[in-house]
């Protein structure tokens, strides 16, 4: 089967490269530009959408109080939808998965496959520490942004080998962010719109063939990979792989690793469609 080739970027929207399209979700930061390596990765291999999440104010989608959590699920509906595609590979970063997890329950018929990479599990309660964020976020946005330098230099040096490497992606990533920075109160906001939706019923209502991405679990200190692999419990078609040498930064920090793992899985569940076909034709 072909597919359109487009190369549309804006500040919200993103829709480049050709092949299976693929919808890659952000995580609860809001923001597609701050994956912008993984989505160069995966667009050598899949045509990929991405966006900003609803309510940010360079998102296209406004956020409306009455769909709470769905928002997301309908801002999907419209990326489908206005991108004229009828399935597409569904790949979820962090909150991001719960949102692919979801949309997945809600509507099966569109999703070819999901992909959760570093989800919480759909149980997720917030811990002490991010209660308190959740308390008062732009007093704790400091707090925060400490840890994730942090967080994310441990997971540089063990990714990266030399400090040129581990310079050039701090300065790629630091930019970034700062073009598209982060919003706490939305981040909150966005937090609490989980205790809104039953997210386990979902993960029972979900039949789509599932691969999960974890980092190393001395390394993802921001989503825990013994929680990421309750999916294997959860969810009954799951494959589980892991970025050797990253925590929670994986697609960012190993993208070309990050984007095959999921170029075989496709590939895998294409190939296992080819057979039963020839089988049953």
């Amino acid at each position: 089967m072909l597919f359109r080739s487009t190369h549309r970027r804006s500040r919200g929207t993103v829709d480049v490269g050709r092949g299976v399209p693929l919808v890659l979700i952000p995580g609860v930061q809001g923001r597609w530009e701050w994956m912008g390596a993984a989505v160069d990765a995966l667009s050598e291999r899949f045509r990929v959408l991405t966006f900003t999440l609803a309510g940010e104010p360079t998102s296209n989608h406004p956020f409306d109080a009455r769909l709470g959590f769905d928002n997301f699920t309908a801002q999907l509906d419209r990326l489908f939808d206005e991108a004229r595609i009828r399935e597409a590979v569904i790949c979820g970063v962090s909150y991001g998965g719960l949102i692919g997890l979801r949309y997945a329950a809600l509507h099966p018929s569109r999703v070819r496959a999901l992909a959760l990479v570093s989800a919480p599990p759909p149980d997720y309660e917030p811990d002490d520490r991010t209660e308190r964020y959740l308390r008062a976020p732009r007093l704790m946005t400091p707090l925060f942004c400490a840890g994730a330098i942090s967080r994310g230099w441990a997971e540089m040096r063990r990714a990266l080998p030399t400090w040129r490497a581990r310079g050039a992606f701090a300065s790629r990533q630091a930019a970034q962010v700062a073009r598209a920075p982060m919003r706490p109160r939305l981040m909150r906001d966005r937090v609490r719109l989980l205790r809104t939706v039953n997210l386990v019923e979902a993960a029972k209502d979900c039949r789509s063939p599932v691969l999960v991405i974890t980092g190393d679990p001395d390394l993802d200190r921001v989503v825990t990979v013994a929680s990421t692999l309750r999916y294997r419990e959860l969810l009954p078609h799951v494959r589980v792989v892991r970025i050797e040498r990253t925590g929670h930064l994986g697609l960012v920090l190993r993208p070309d690793v990050f984007a095959q793992h999921i170029a075989d899985f496709v590939g895998h569940l294409e190939t296992a469609r080819q057979t039963r076909c020839a089988q049953t034709g």
